[in-house]
């Protein structure tokens, strides 16, 4: 196997910098000693969480704000925005669509490098999945806008943070008896949240990798497991499950909503994509993702973040 070159990026854009993984993402960035750009649409807010050393400037991907700004001298730049319950009026579809529109076109006058997207995993079922497809949009919209396209793919991130891992978390901690829908029994490969940040600061400076890179942790498991294994480590009994077959998805998200401590709007979408199977089909290059962790591994960190 030869040996895998890099570049350290000479400047680095970082949207969604404050949500669950950008927020992880940029010390990492900062410690390869380029200068790291956040764009916000609040700065003063943002200010309060990143490092000092992160210059922040004011816009909003949605709206196609402050993008020149923010792009101006960039080299590679990390898309890890969507619109999806972020308090975002209107289709979140439309406005993920827009978002990816306005920045690829001011990437590509800005003549960045590389963009490396964090999307999902496109697994059997992923077509009837509308966040999953939204998300597949967006790689196609951001692809052709710049010399080097990056999609990092992945399944549900583990951590404190993560919505899909919160309502994990949360139904095997309420409920002793689940009444289930089918979807329990599709297979997953969750990704713990270190990491998917150690993969994306590889994808930013390894040389010759562009295109769908796909992640996954140690191993893959239905989500009946992963419920089993979350509630041991959370210290509750195992819960019964009973497999409820005609529950639709609507019901099953109106279940998961009421119990899982998440609002029907963001529960929806994400419940859709609980039917495809999320399973890591082609290995990353080397440098990539090694030795991730395992599941258990990923809830323990998780749990000790709080």
């Amino acid at each position: 196997m030869g040996v895998v070159s890099s570049t350290t990026p000479t400047r680095i854009l970082v949207t969604g910098a404050t949500g669950a993984i950008g927020g992880l993402l940029v010390p990492l960035l900062l410690e390869s000693g380029a200068p790291v750009r956040a764009l916000a649409r609040d700065p003063e807010r943002a200010r309060g969480s990143l490092d000092p050393a992160v210059e922040i400037v004011k816009g909003d991907v949605f709206k196609g704000e402050g993008l020149d700004d923010a792009l101006a001298g960039v080299d590679v730049a990390y898309y890890l925005v969507h619109a999806m319950g972020r308090g975002n009026t209107g289709d979140f579809e439309q406005l993920d669509r827009d978002g990816a529109t306005a920045f690829g076109k001011a990437a590509k006058r800005a003549g960045v490098r590389r963009i490396v997207y964090l999307g999902g995993l496109d697994g059997e079922g992923a077509a009837k999945s509308h966040h999953l497809q939204s998300r597949a949009e967006v790689a196609k919209l951001l692809e052709g806008s710049v010399p080097e396209f990056v999609h990092a793919r992945a399944a549900m991130v583990v951590d404190a943070d993560s919505q899909s891992f919160v309502i994990l978390r949360n139904l095997v901690k309420r409920l002793p008896v689940m009444v289930c829908p089918q979807w329990v029994n599709t297979r997953s490969q969750p990704i713990a949240a270190r990491d998917v940040i150690s993969a994306l600061r590889a994808l930013g400076e390894l040389d010759g990798v562009t295109g769908d890179v796909q992640l996954g942790g140690a191993e893959s498991h239905t989500y009946r497991e992963l419920m089993l294994i979350t509630a041991e480590a959370v210290g509750r009994k195992s819960p019964r499950m009973v497999p409820v077959p005609f529950m639709t998805p609507r019901l099953s998200s109106l279940w998961v909503s009421l119990v899982g401590g998440v609002e029907y709007p963001l529960v929806r979408p994400l419940v859709e994509g609980l039917r495809a199977e999320m399973i890591v089909t082609e290995p990353p290059p080397p440098g990539v993702n090694d030795n991730p962790l395992t599941f258990r591994q990923a809830v323990d960190e998780a749990l000790a973040k709080g």
